[in-house]
């Protein structure tokens, strides 16, 4: 293989918990709620699938559906099918839906998985160049250099900058074109099999890994160095 392609949420980092992102949102914005009340309202926010990746929506909201299923597609996308599904939980201040959206873009707000610099530490030892590609409504390139990953990788390719999402295969096909890779000659590596394995479609080899809270997934990554020689 000459090349690697990553997922980001779920594949090399994972977002917070539900509870601590509400919790750095409410001590941001100065505000106390009593434990049961904050209990129920991250509850809420948990089923409401408001935290970008995190649990997705038990329901949908039609007059967010069809915003829902293009979210990927620009920044202004995401944060209104985002922040609408966050408006269907009353919270105790209009400003903190959008505080939520912009908490979950802070590099505080992600966590490597534990094995993740070590492969692509190894990749890039190897000669192997690396890719990150993902559906996604900001920049996640801050996340990587506050977490001393960005070293590693050569280039991004985010659904929001090129207007495509994954399955979409010129998605993948820019990657490869950045990275001077052929697709017969690159991995891809995520967590979902459907946005994920739209890869298979462009000729590359295809390696998954589950969706998992970091502490559960110490080495899940691993594998993807012995498909490297």
């Amino acid at each position: 293989m000459a090349a690697v392609l990553f997922d980001f949420s779920g594949t090399l980092f994972r977002i917070e918990s539900t509870d601590a992102w509400l919790r750095a949102t409410l001590d941001g914005a100065e505000i106390a709620l009593p434990a049961p009340e904050f209990a129920r309202t991250a509850r809420a926010l948990h089923a409401a699938g408001a935290l970008p990746g995190g649990a997705p929506p038990l329901r949908v909201p039609g007059e967010l559906a069809g915003v829902w299923e293009v979210r990927d597609e620009s920044s202004e996308l995401h944060r209104a099918a985002y922040t609408g599904l966050s408006r269907q939980v009353p919270l105790p201040g209009p400003g903190l839906h959008d505080a939520l959206y912009e908490r979950h873009m802070t590099p505080d707000a992600w966590r490597p998985y534990p094995d993740a610099a070590e492969v692509l530490e190894t990749l890039r030892g190897r000669g192997v160049a690396v890719g990150v590609v993902s559906n996604i409504g900001w920049d996640l390139r801050p996340v990587f250099r506050a977490h001393g990953l960005d070293r590693y990788v050569d280039t991004y390719v985010l659904s929001y900058e090129h207007g495509i999402r994954k399955p979409d295969a010129r998605l993948f096909s820019a990657a490869c074109d950045a990275l001077g890779a052929e697709p017969v000659e690159t991995l891809m590596v995520g967590d979902d099999r459907d946005a994920d394995g739209g890869a298979a479609a462009l000729g590359c080899s295809v390696h998954f890994v589950d969706h998992l809270p970091v502490a559960e997934r110490p080495a899940g990554l691993r594998p993807v160095l012995d498909l490297v020689p």
